[in-house]
């Protein structure tokens, strides 16, 4: 059961949400974070490439760090935000911010308004949440995109 959390910064456009990222609404796009190598060995990755497979048809797309890779499953868009060359790597906010850009354009074009989305970056990435909360919304702070972000 996910519940909304009180900590909401006045004007922001995220909205924060304690449960599972899979139980959001079946209309909402969901994005993470991978590697060029499609690995998805560990963490929420391991969850995605179970519940959405595609590995094969993500690598044909030939992403790089700074791009973003594309599902379509059941009517939704799945965002694959390539943040850095390998799995064992780590990923630098550049490449973060790169990715995001590469995204909103995706979800602009496609008429994306719902996103959900884990604290990306910041689990086995190590990314700092102030940091990467401050991408996301200057990266989305012209569009009328909704981004949920789930804790568990």
């Amino acid at each position: 059961m996910a519940s909304r959390l009180d900590d909401d910064p006045e004007g922001s456009r995220i909205t924060y949400v304690k449960g599972d990222l899979f139980a959001c609404s079946k209309t909402d796009s969901l994005a993470h974070c991978i590697s060029e190598d499609c690995r998805m060995g560990a963490g929420i990755a391991v969850l995605f490439k179970k519940k959405f497979g595609g590995v094969q048809e993500l690598l044909n797309q030939q992403k790089k760090s700074g791009e973003v890779a594309v599902l379509k499953r059941d009517g939704r868009y799945i965002y694959y935000l390539i943040t850095k060359k390998r799995a064992s790597h780590k990923p630098t906010y550049e490449n973060l911010r790169k990715s995001l850009e590469a995204m909103k354009s995706h979800c602009l074009k496609n008429g994306v308004t719902d996103l959900s989305m884990p604290r990306i970056g910041c689990g086995l990435d190590r990314l700092q949440w102030e940091n990467v909360s401050v991408i996301i919304e200057e990266v989305f702070e012209a569009t009328d995109i909704k981004i949920t972000v789930y804790t568990l």
